[in-house]
Formats: C-alpha cells, sequence, structure tokens
C-alpha cells in the first residue's frame, strides 16, 4: 500500500459554496469582481469557501438560483452548513479576497461597481454576524486563485501577473 501526503483538494466553482475539514484544502479560480469569502473555525479545522458574484439576492430575476451566487444568501447558508458539521458559529473568523473592479468604467452608474459592491456587502454581512475579518486581498483589477487550509488557516492567493501571497 502507497500512502499519500497529498491533501484531497474539494472546488469550487463560480456562485457556489462547499465545505472542508483538515486535512483538506478548498480552491477556487476566476476570481475578478467575485469574492472569495471563507469561513473557518480554527480549533475544529473546518472551513467553507463561497464564490459570490452578487452583493444582495433581491437583484435577482428569479426566486430559483444558488444561494452562493449572492453574499446574503451564500453567507446565510455557509453558517448553516457550518455549524451542522459541528463548527462554532460563535468563534468563526473570515478571510476574502477578490471584488476587482475588472474593467475601466467611464460611467458614474454606481450599478456598474460591481466587485466594491461586493466587497461592501460582505464587510457588512460579516460586522451583523460579528465575524472579524482577519485578513483581506481585495480591489485592483487582477483576477485571483484561492486556495485554504484549514490545518493552517492560510489562504493562498495567486493574482495574475503578481504571484502567490499568503493571508
Amino acid at each position: 500500500m502507497i500512502m499519500s501526503n497529498i491533501a484531497e483538494l474539494i472546488k469550487v466553482g463560480i456562485a457556489d459554496l462547499n465545505l472542508v475539514k483538515a486535512p483538506q484544502t478548498i480552491i477556487t479560480s476566476g476570481l475578478g469582481s467575485c469574492v472569495g469569502v471563507v469561513l473557518y473555525d480554527e480549533r475544529r479545522q473546518i472551513a467553507g469557501l463561497i464564490h459570490l458574484m452578487l452583493p444582495d439576492s433581491s437583484l435577482s430575476r428569479t426566486k430559483d438560483f444558488k444561494p452562493g451566487k449572492f453574499a446574503d444568501t451564500g453567507i446565510d447558508k455557509m453558517l448553516n452548513m457550518l455549524k451542522d458539521h459541528g463548527a462554532n458559529n460563535r468563534g468563526l473568523k473570515a478571510k476574502i479576497a477578490g471584488g476587482a473592479q475588472m474593467f475601466n468604467i467611464t460611467s458614474s452608474n454606481e450599478m456598474m461597481r460591481i466587485g466594491p459592491r461586493n466587497v461592501e456587502a460582505v464587510q457588512q454581512i460579516l460586522t451583523d454576524y460579528k465575524i472579524p475579518i482577519i485578513s483581506s486581498d481585495v480591489g485592483g483589477n487582477k483576477g485571483r486563485t484561492i486556495e485554504f487550509s484549514p490545518e493552517d488557516s492560510r489562504l493562498k492567493i495567486r493574482t495574475v501577473h503578481e504571484g502567490v501571497t499568503y493571508i
């Protein structure tokens, strides 16, 4: 029998969310104006990742949507999932990345500021839930891929043309 030290990597698609427990890691790519929200319980080594696209589900034209698409419904769903899998919601922490302004917008139309609006919505919702944002890498105009390990609570961020950082 060959033993492997390679941890299982769980991928999260756009407008989706998922959970991992150590030694698993969780990853999402293609974060432009989208925001990746990691909620984690350090003690229990469990984490959830949301790849959200928009700030508020009231923007939906239909009631049949993926909860991970929006900041409000995605964070609510993730909190319930974490609790159901043994996380202590009072001990949760957050790390966030993304929310870039991917295109030059000459209009003063607030609706076109999708990245910044996503970041603001996430920050407000997490504040309302009293979940501290331990670190963040938001804004700018470049895409990101993020990978989180609940084993060491580090968020690896690969930014297009800028390399890798850890927060």
